[in-house]
């Protein structure tokens, strides 16, 4: 998460005390991510954090935060939205729209295994099942509509190779949108970016334990099943080849099939949508490559990761 607007300590510990969250001790910026501007806010009474949003508008943004609200009441370990004296649990800091959340425990499995592969999965489950009574609606917002969008952007900046591979997986995606099967997905709010690195677990005497998973700003409305496809090509792939690890995969689905069985046509188009997780995540980081803001901090995601993942995803496609 990068750092694009500089708050204040002065700036931060008036928020902190307006929420009743004590005296600001300690402000740090966080390096990782491209969207917002993030801070650890470390005040009497606990850890937070603080973030400036820098795409999100005003009108955008009660989605996710009451999403948040809505799970953490429902028992799902996410970070609970801090509200003022009113009960607003969305801020304004120098003109821009701010949060407070709780910051959670432990940290970060960046080469999970089977175990973690699995408490992921059976989160996952419970999240999308605690959240089929959730109201509000907002469509995801780097869906279709936006990679139809963004193609003709990124374009250019691409080699012949790449325009044919990023030309042919859209129409493929169209096409898959369009289908019959696809009308029949489950849908609900899903969390859209649930990369090993927005999940966290604790070392306990029993092992691992997966203690939450946060970042939910890129979260919609949209099929379940791409939430698992997104998962899936972060979770259980060898990042250096991009390829599937299909004991990882496995272990995860069936952990998720456990709490939330998968349809007919979830199955038969798991494949379809883990080519849609690639293409998306890849298609943003050519967005964020050719096309950057300006931070203070900013760490660049690398856009040929996903063009291999892509690319594998449609050599070998994988059915649970």
């Amino acid at each position: 998460m990068a750092v694009y607007t500089d708050v204040s300590l002065d700036e931060a510990a008036s928020l902190v005390a307006r929420l009743g969250l004590g005296t600001l001790n300690k402000l740090t910026g966080i390096r990782s991510g491209i969207e917002n501007s993030n801070y650890f806010a470390d005040t009497t009474q606990g850890s937070y954090v603080l973030t400036v949003f820098e795409r999100l508008s005003f009108e955008e943004l009660p989605f996710y935060l009451e999403l948040m609200k809505h799970l953490a009441g429902r028992g799902i370990p996410v970070p609970g939205p801090k509200p003022d004296a009113s009960g607003a649990i969305l801020h304004t800091l120098q003109g821009k729209p701010a949060a407070v959340v709780d910051r959670l425990r432990g940290d970060h499995r960046l080469a999970p295994d089977t175990a973690h592969c699995a408490s992921l999965g059976t989160l996952l489950a419970h999240m999308h099942v605690a959240g089929a009574d959730f109201t509000m609606q907002q469509p995801n917002l780097r869906g279709l509509p936006w990679w139809q969008d963004t193609v003709p952007v990124v374009r250019p900046f691409l080699t012949d190779t790449q325009r044919e591979l990023i030309d042919v997986e859209l129409a493929f995606q169209q096409q898959v949108a369009a289908s019959a099967a696809y009308a029949t997905l489950p849908r609900g709010p899903i969390h859209a970016d649930l990369f090993r690195d927005n999940a966290m677990f604790e070392t306990t005497a029993s092992g691992d334990q997966l203690s939450g998973v946060f970042d939910f700003y890129f979260a919609g409305i949209d099929a379940l099943l791409f939430d698992i496809a997104v998962c899936l090509n972060d979770w259980c792939i060898d990042l250096e080849s991009g390829r599937l690890d299909e004991t990882r995969a496995t272990v995860l689905v069936a952990a998720y099939h456990t709490v939330r069985p998968l349809t007919h046509n979830e199955r038969r188009l798991l494949p379809a949508l883990m080519r849609a997780g690639a293409f998306r995540f890849w298609l943003s980081r050519l967005w964020d490559l050719h096309l950057p803001r300006d931070a203070s901090l900013l760490v660049a995601h690398d856009p040929t990761h996903f063009e291999r993942v892509l690319r594998q995803r449609i050599a070998a496609p994988w059915h649970a």
